[in-house]
């Protein structure tokens, strides 16, 4: 079973890197190329390749393998990259991860002109993950979006199903200053 999952994710990941890398690749999206999407327009438009990719993506070996509204998928590949002084991944790599997938979730239930800022994460770390694990993946559903808050839980597995991890989020939502993201008029 683990070895049909595996091969699934692998296959996924192959596509999204396809459209990433001939898209826009790592970097900061413009204005312009914002104005107008909502915040699951703008996670499917990252996902597509047309707008840039979170940079530290690159960085840390991991990337958006799916969104859906209140939903946000990442998979990551721990590597020697990502190894503390006892030889297993870093908790600041699941954190990162986590977060991501988290953030990004509650992200796409933002609607033109409101965006959140991450004002609570909480980090459980239940199993290492040691460097046979090829993959993981950070699942953030939202549990709560709210006019001023949003709350999202996360977990992070293995393709085999095993937990190394779950988080949750407190974010507070807020109205865009100086018009970033509204239509153009």
């Amino acid at each position: 079973m683990k070895t049909d999952h595996l091969q699934t994710w692998l296959a996924q990941e192959a596509e999204v890197l396809r459209r990433t890398e001939q898209g826009a690749g790592p970097g900061v999206a413009t204005p312009q190329q914002l104005a107008g999407l909502d915040g699951l327009e703008m996670m499917q438009a990252m996902l597509n390749g047309d707008i840039p990719c979170a940079s530290i993506a690159k960085t840390l070996d991991f990337f958006l393998i799916e969104v859906s509204q209140g939903r946000a998928v990442f998979q990551g590949t721990p590597g020697p990259a990502h190894l503390n002084p006892m030889g297993t991944v870093h908790g600041g790599w699941y954190a990162t991860l986590l977060d991501s997938a988290l953030g990004c979730a509650v992200h796409t239930m933002m609607p033109v002109g409101r965006a959140y800022t991450t004002a609570e994460l909480s980090v459980n770390l239940v199993r290492s993950i040691g460097q046979r694990v090829q993959r993981v993946r950070a699942e953030g559903i939202v549990v709560h979006c709210g006019r001023q808050l949003a709350t999202a839980e996360a977990r992070l597995v293995g393709p085999d199903g095993t937990l190394f991890a779950h988080a949750t989020t407190t974010c507070l939502v807020f109205e865009l200053k100086s018009g970033l993201n509204k239509t153009p008029t």
